[in-house]
């Protein structure tokens, strides 16, 4: 018989991953805003062969480094143009991650940690919801994963200077160079914080001048300058918008989505849950002098994942420019740390495991009466009043989940004396709840995209109609119609570099040019807000018919509904 070696384990890890992460992977539309931007400034690299400038609606667009664009370009040319393609490079980057995060677990610990730290992962639900929606965290966490495990592996090594310490050296420079090109300095910044953090923290201060810096660096930057240097070079001004104002600025000042640090505090729970639970019991690890005497090198793994984690927690805080899935990177030395502490209370004894999965069974519950009184307020309108947001129906099914499995795990635990299947109940509820999230997020697309009406508007398009919106910007229509969209009276993100030459198609800067245009003689479609319809057919002429609608937006048109909209060659293409 064949022995089952750690490449066996990590592909049994990333394949499970695969078959969880692309099962309906394109079934749900392209989401608002970010799933449909991303889409189409991948899908005019395409169309218009130029890989160098990112464009968003054919203005370019700098907001992100290319690597995620060159990616799912790829997998648009290779799978064709739909939602598959697009979130593939997600999925695929989120199977490394759980590849890598075995693979680590494994040589800081054991197999068994490596593996429940996989599925700890894999199963948790902001990991698996970013798993298959297409923004470039995924990618970022991947690269920047495994850019500290081969720092780690490296500086496990003792030698950094010569021999396997060297290469995992530059690996890691590669690694987090791949980072950057994914989403920006952070990686680098990231990383390299956290490795020199934990060095100095393990009292090897002296090791640190052994690293190879010319050579990592020069790996770095032979990555990541080429870009840099040439869209900087055909872009004037790209260097100082990029490093500035997409960087710098965004990290002091609320220039959107602004939150206050407090923001991950309950992110982190509910997107880590139920392994936060067990996260605690990891953590332990560290303080048990017992473990420490036994093995220290248990006790130093520990104390890099926990500058890992604090690190990237601390700094995705600062800023009040934030979102819920920039704490990816953050995501896997709590799976780590989780494993750690699952089986620590498997191998409990029997009294003391039923009191930790009586608190289990009882936290899960308690969090269910909340969900089901805060979704309550809200139905009946006093948590609305106070503030509060929606709290779906989805949630509370999801903890009525986990409070009925926490209890049924805690009782089998009691009857059985023994807490060693717990892992595996875990996970079973686990791979439960994440078929739950997916069916939610299907279910709930008719709120967030529109794909139908695209479909709507699509044969007027493909006879020549110009498409526009009325001050927003839907961001999956030029994807799905093909057709460049303009915006009127809006420049939003695309502001920055708006008033360049090739993107002045882009817009319609004032209600009196959309009025000139709607009077004219060719056919136009105005996407429009439903609150703006009646202002809209007040001032339009003639007066607006209705094609369809999708959501809170609506498809006009200036031509009777049903007429034949003058012909003029449809724009799917770059702007001539």
């Amino acid at each position: 018989m064949p022995q089952f070696t750690r490449f066996h384990r990590l592909i049994l890890c990333g394949g499970a991953a695969a078959l969880v992460y692309f099962i309906g992977l394109g079934r749900p539309a392209l989401w608002e805003p970010d799933e449909g931007r991303y889409a189409e400034i991948a899908r005019e690299m395409v169309v218009s062969g130029d890989y160098l400038t990112p464009r968003n609606d054919w203005v370019r667009y700098f907001e992100k480094p290319p690597l995620v664009y060159w990616a799912t370009a790829a997998s648009i040319k290779l799978l064709g143009r739909d939602e598959l393609a697009v979130r593939t490079p997600a999925a695929l980057a989120s199977v490394g991650t759980v590849m890598v995060t075995a693979a680590l677990g494994e040589a800081m610990f054991d197999a068994a940690t490596g593996l429940l730290a996989a599925i700890t992962l894999a199963l948790s639900p902001l990991f698996f919801i970013f798993a298959r929606f297409a923004t470039p965290d995924p990618e970022l966490t991947f690269f920047f994963s495994a850019g500290l495990a081969a720092f780690f592996a490296a500086v496990r090594e003792r030698d950094l200077r010569h021999g396997a310490g060297r290469k995992w050296m530059v690996l890691a420079a590669a690694a987090l160079a791949l980072g950057t090109l994914a989403k920006g300095p952070v990686a680098l910044v990231l990383g390299g914080g956290i490795g020199l953090l934990w060095m100095l923290s393990e009292r090897r201060a002296r090791e640190i001048a052994q690293i190879r810096w010319l050579e990592c660096g020069a790996i770095y930057l032979a990555i990541t300058a080429p870009w840099f240097i040439v869209a900087g070079l055909h872009n004037p001004g790209f260097i100082r918008f990029f490093l500035v104002h997409e960087h710098l600025q965004r990290f002091v000042e609320s220039t959107e989505h602004g939150w206050g640090p407090w923001f991950f505090f309950p992110i982190v729970p509910a997107g880590f849950w139920p392994w936060l639970y067990f996260v605690f019991f990891g953590v332990a690890e560290f303080g048990d002098a017992r473990v420490e005497n036994r093995d220290g090198a248990r006790g130093s793994g520990v104390r890099f994942l926990l500058i890992w984690f604090t690190v990237v927690f601390i700094f995705f805080s600062i800023p009040r420019s934030k979102l819920g899935e920039y704490i990816l990177p953050a995501l896997p030395p709590l799976a780590l740390l989780a494993a750690i502490g699952l089986l620590r209370v498997r191998a409990m004894e029997a009294r003391r495991a039923c009191q930790v999965l009586g608190w289990f069974a009882a936290t899960n519950l308690t969090l269910l009466l909340g969900a089901i009184a805060v979704w309550i307020a809200w139905r009946s309108g006093l948590a609305r009043a106070d503030g509060f947001s929606t709290i779906p129906l989805g949630v509370v099914v999801l903890a009525l989940v986990w409070g009925s499995a926490a209890t049924i795990i805690y009782l089998a635990a009691r009857w059985w004396r023994s807490a060693r299947n717990v892992p595996w109940g875990v996970t079973i509820v686990a791979m439960i709840s994440a078929a739950i999230l997916a069916r939610a997020r299907t279910e709930a697309t008719p709120m967030a995209s529109y794909r139908e009406l695209a479909g709507i508007i699509d044969p007027y398009l493909q006879r020549g109609c110009t498409l526009a919106s009325y001050r927003h910007f839907v961001q999956a229509l030029p994807f799905y119609t093909q057709t460049r969209e303009r915006l009127v009276g809006y420049r939003g993100e695309l502001a920055p570099f708006g008033e360049s030459d090739d993107a002045a198609e882009s817009f319609i800067a004032t209600d009196a040019r959309l009025r000139a245009l709607w009077s004219g003689p060719r056919c136009v479609i105005l996407i429009a807000n439903r609150k703006d319809v009646a202002g809209l057919a007040a001032r339009l002429q003639p007066p607006p018919s209705l094609l369809g609608g999708e959501g809170k937006k609506v498809a006009l048109t200036n031509r009777s509904t049903g007429a034949t909209p003058s012909p003029s060659p449809p724009n799917h293409g770059p702007p001539s």
